[in-house]
């Protein structure tokens, strides 16, 4: 039989594509894209067809009597893409940005160019398209936060009914449960289908350790879960799916995809009144009667915001770009959830997997015929605990400590190299040994950083990506916590649940670059946490909401840009503080909620949070 690794480089995607055409019904272009019926002016332009946008526009579309347009710079979302085993194959491919964070000095030494890829979708739906589908709303201090912030609607109390308006939930429910999830909701949520044997050690040492299994949505968190996704039927179920799809027969709602948008237009009293975008070539513009709405994501949004003149002046001087509004704020408080990479264990063989499975003839058959087997389940974190934090409210946890049944090396370098982007010569010093070997990692996300990063414009070009730079441990606590983070992590690996009954075996190889440290020290954590922390992909807070007494907020509480107006930022950038948990889920509620704002400022009626 032919080895993974052989059919893993012999087998293009074309080819997979081409199997995947014959079970998966794909929409086309046509589906989404209005660009043959796209008039002067709208009631609503909403920019980028994200995880927020496809909600936000949809939901105002339900208003008959409003035009509403959305503009997607990417196309539609690939068949692989459907697929929940095949999501590595989109990082850094054509439905993504294809974005790297700036070189940093302190951080990421085992990355090529101290510089690590950071991916976006560039798609209809965002990267809900291409991420791992965990589905988790986050702590009820989060929100209770938000509000204590100075952002008066957006507690706990006032956002979970978005998250049940929103949720079609199809796991399994219980007494403990059921009070948890909504039903009936666009988007559907599943427990994960297929699990590895291991997966089991790991919810047993919780237990030994005194922590239940908990549902991921309980909003109190403590605890060890496995992962629900935002699947439908063992496919992947991402906002164009849920949201856009089923609205496409609504002659109020356009969608316009491969549409790029470079700039949003003021009138002389400063209200945004219409966007300029490129689109197969062409240089277009389309007016907006009531508002635009800016969905762009943490990363775009506040770009396109200073390329249109909302922004720190200093900076948009220096562009040559004329100023509109001086908004210090955006671009500012990004914030992300630093991730820890290459904390490893081996275990005997058929306990958990190889990545390289994912490419095995019979595994595709398996998922193509039953929608069953390993394509169910992502490549990528199988489960995960909230433990107590050691520091400030127990209850509210520090970090998420993750659980996956595979180590980087294990796929022989192949995806963590350029995936990744670890350097090639680090695999080969400290990861070779784990190629093709079972085993599994255990390691932390920050889960409430103090550090903050920023977006930045590297030129006035629309085309040129901004400069990301993430900051990580900037702040010495952020440290402090990853490393307790680090040490809560391994007191689960080497537990009997895991050690005795799969035969665990950590993977105490020194890290290169770290030989100068005290093994297992502080200072060798450190040294580590500085050369292999990566993202997770999380970036929120560059459009800050806040009140007017916060001189970096950029929106306020109705989520409406200082300075300006007719214009609105809904995406993951208005948070004032990050979530605990993974973003997808907040930002399509934060897409939800600011529907309604929309709807009772204008008027229009709205259905209950609730229904």
């Amino acid at each position: 039989m032919t080895s993974p690794l052989m059919f893993f480089r012999a087998v293009p995607v074309a080819l997979i594509r081409l199997l995947l055409l014959v079970v998966i019904r794909e929409a086309g272009e046509h589906v989404y894209d209005a660009s043959a019926r796209l008039i002067d002016q709208y009631d609503f332009v909403v920019v980028g067809g994200g995880s927020a946008g496809c909600a936000v526009a949809t939901r105002l579309a339900e208003i008959g009597k409003w035009k509403v347009l959305l503009l997607e710079a990417g196309g539609t979302p690939p068949p692989e893409s459907h697929v929940p085993g095949l999501h590595q194959l989109l990082l850094l491919g054509d439905h993504d940005w294809k974005y790297y964070s700036a070189p940093h000095k302190n951080i990421f030494f085992g990355f090529t160019g101290n510089r690590t890829p950071y991916p976006r979708g560039r798609v209809i739906g965002g990267s809900s398209v291409i991420n791992s589908m965990f589905y988790l709303r986050g702590h009820r201090n989060d929100y209770d936060n938000w509000e204590a912030l100075g952002n008066p609607g957006w507690g706990f109390k006032d956002v979970f009914p978005y998250f049940l308006k929103m949720e079609d939930y199809r796991g399994k429910i219980t007494k403990k449960n059921a009070h948890l999830h909504g039903f009936g909701g666009p988007l559907t949520v599943e427990n994960k289908k297929w699990r590895t044997p291991i997966v089991q050690g790991w919810l047993k040492a919780g237990k030994l350790f005194g922590y239940n299994t908990v549902d991921p949505s309980d909003p109190n968190l403590i605890g060890f879960s496995v992962v629900d996704y935002t699947t439908r039927n063992s496919m992947r179920w991402s906002t164009a799916e849920a949201y856009v799809k089923p609205s496409t027969f609504r002659s109020n709602l356009h969608v316009v995809l491969n549409a790029h948008v470079t700039q949003i237009l003021f009138n002389e009293k400063k209200r945004a009144v219409g966007v300029k975008f490129l689109h197969k070539g062409k240089v277009k513009s389309v007016h907006a009667r009531r508002e635009v709405i800016l969905s762009a994501g943490a990363i775009n949004s506040p770009q396109i915001l200073m390329l249109s003149g909302v922004g720190p002046a200093d900076q948009l001087d220096r562009h040559g770009i004329p100023l509109v509004a001086n908004v210090p704020g955006v671009g500012r408080n990004l914030m992300d959830h630093a991730y820890l990479n290459g904390i490893s264990w081996t275990t005997r063989n058929g306990s958990s997997f190889n990545v390289l499975d994912t490419a095995r003839p019979e595994v595709l058959k398996e998922y193509i015929h039953r929608r069953d087997g390993l394509l169910t389940t992502a490549v990528s974190i199988e489960a995960y605990a909230y433990p107590l934090a050691e520091v400030g409210d127990p209850n509210w946890p520090e970090v998420q400590v993750t659980f996956l049944p595979f180590t980087v090396g294990n796929d022989f370098g192949i995806l963590s190299s350029h995936i990744l982007g670890f350097r090639k010569d680090l695999y080969h010093q400290y990861f070779v040994n784990l190629g093709g070997r079972e085993g599994f990692s255990i390691t932390p996300f920050l889960a409430r950083p103090k550090s903050r990063g920023s977006i930045t414009l590297r030129s006035a070009d629309p085309f040129d990506p901004p400069v990301i730079d993430l900051n990580y441990f900037d702040h010495p606590d952020d440290m402090a916590a990853f490393i307790r983070g680090i040490r809560f992590g391994i007191k689960i690996g080497e537990s009997p649940p895991l050690k005795d009954d799969f035969d665990a075996v950590f993977y105490d190889r020194v890290l290169p670059g770290c030989e100068h440290e005290v093994l297992y020290s502080d200072k060798y954590w450190e040294c580590y946490a500085r050369s292999l922390a990566g993202t997770i992909y999380h970036p929120t807070g560059t459009c800050k909401m806040g009140p007017t007494s916060d001189p970096y907020s950029v929106v306020d509480a109705q989520l409406r840009v200082r300075g300006v107006a007719g214009l609105r930022v809904i995406d993951a950038s208005i948070m004032p503080a990050i979530t605990t948990t993974n973003t997808n889920a907040p930002t399509i509620m934060i897409g939800e909620k600011a529907a309604d704002m929309i709807k009772l400022h204008w008027g229009a009626p709205i259905s209950t949070p609730l229904g």
